[in-house]
């Protein structure tokens, strides 16, 4: 097996890579989570920035429009100060997904310490 040196430039790309795919999960997950409490789309972004959870606008509307196709979450239009605003929550489908997927991240998050040599008590 041959080895070779990665360059800074390649390193860097590499990261952004992985970050990025990291991350995608880590957002729906923070999504749903969030929407144990109905917002709307700004509110939500929001409250998530607010948290730390960095995410654009166009990356939170079409996701949020996916995870209702998927019966994940429920929405109702409303009138706010005269202006529509579409209001999120999670379905009863997606109480239980998320449960689950918690469930799921904290067992990784286990293993993965585990396998970092981290004591994960």
């Amino acid at each position: 097996m041959t080895s070779v040196d990665a360059t800074p430039i390649a390193a860097d790309a590499a990261f952004e890579n992985l970050r990025q795919e990291l991350r995608r999960g880590a957002l729906v997950l923070a999504v749903l989570a969030r929407l144990g409490t109905e917002h709307y789309g700004y509110a939500l972004r929001k409250a998530l920035v607010e948290q730390g959870m960095d995410i654009d606008e166009n990356t939170l509307y079409p996701l949020l429009r996916r995870l209702e196709t998927q019966g994940l979450l429920d929405s109702e239009w409303r009138e706010v100060y005269r202006r529509p605003k579409r209001f999120y929550r999670l379905s009863t489908v997606g109480e239980e997904v998320l449960a689950r997927l918690l469930e799921q991240w904290t067992d990784l998050d286990t293993t993965i310490r585990r396998i970092n040599g981290e004591d994960p008590s």
